[in-house]
């Protein structure tokens, strides 16, 4: 017969032949068999080494460093840890150190200029200062010079980054003057360094959650304030050094250099 070789089994001889070539040859070079999971199990280690690791330093006091929940439960480490959105991850430096403000000395003899000094580093991509309550009583004038400074070193330090002012908080829609007069030093600052400002006490952060979110001793964020924070911090972090495909990110300042207030 010549129609290619006897059949067995429904195959061919020259068939079967052909498939023990290619196993031979196979195994001579040592290429192992597909499994179906090794494929996808590749896919996500790609995937997880194309994620960019976006590198943020926090400038602040308590409010920043857990007091009155845990370090493991303040926003900057769960920023760290658990990202609201599992595919960005950011690199945080928690430079925070409780009672300390911009001109206000804390713990570890800090300030926020020094921990500006101490924790950005060139290729830092944005840095967060958070607060403070802890300059009222001190001069708006000492507390707009200190907070520019603070934004200026953090340019010499790295000239990229994101430098995103945000003001104190209030737990009434009726604060403090002198907690005003503390928001809008910043706010002046801000607008001369050319840095993003943003006001928690316009935009009601806690309003109408403070018995959920701040602890009994009326001033550090509960566990839930915590992650209350992170929510809204890590929105305005991301709207910045997170790279939106379906939209261009908005421009720093205007051209006259205002700060873009949020």
């Amino acid at each position: 017969m010549a129609d290619g070789g006897r059949k067995i089994g429904g195959g061919t001889i020259l068939g079967m032949l052909a498939v023990v070539a290619m196993l031979v040859l196979s195994a001579c070079h040592g290429v192992p068999a597909a499994t179906p999971g090794a494929a996808s199990t590749a896919s996500s280690s790609a995937s997880q080494a194309d994620k960019q690791v976006h590198k943020v330093v926090v400038v602040g006091d308590s409010l920043s460093t857990g007091m009155g929940s845990s370090v493991e439960d303040a926003w900057p480490s769960l920023l760290s840890a658990a990202p609201l959105d599992p595919e960005d991850s950011f690199d945080v430096v928690n430079a925070s150190q409780n009672g300390s403000g911009y001109v206000q000395v804390g713990s570890n003899n800090s300030t926020f200029g020094k921990q500006v000094e101490q924790a950005v580093t060139s290729d830092t991509e944005l840095v967060v200062f958070f607060g403070s309550e802890n300059d009222m009583g001190n001069s708006t004038a000492d507390i707009g010079a200190a907070a520019t400074a603070a934004f200026g070193a953090v340019k010499a330090k790295s000239p990229h980054a994101v430098v995103l002012a945000v003001g104190p908080p209030a737990y009434t829609t009726q604060p403090e003057a002198a907690r005003l007069a503390v928001r809008d030093a910043i706010r002046k600052a801000a607008s001369g360094a050319g840095a993003l400002f943003v006001d928690p006490i316009e935009q009601g952060w806690f309003i109408g959650e403070v018995a959920e979110l701040v602890g009994p001793d009326g001033v550090h964020p509960t566990a839930a304030g915590q992650r209350y924070l992170q929510a809204q911090l890590e929105k305005l972090i991301k709207e910045e050094i997170v790279p939106n495909p379906t939209a261009a990110a908005p421009p720093l300042s205007d051209p006259s250099g205002s700060a873009r207030a949020k």
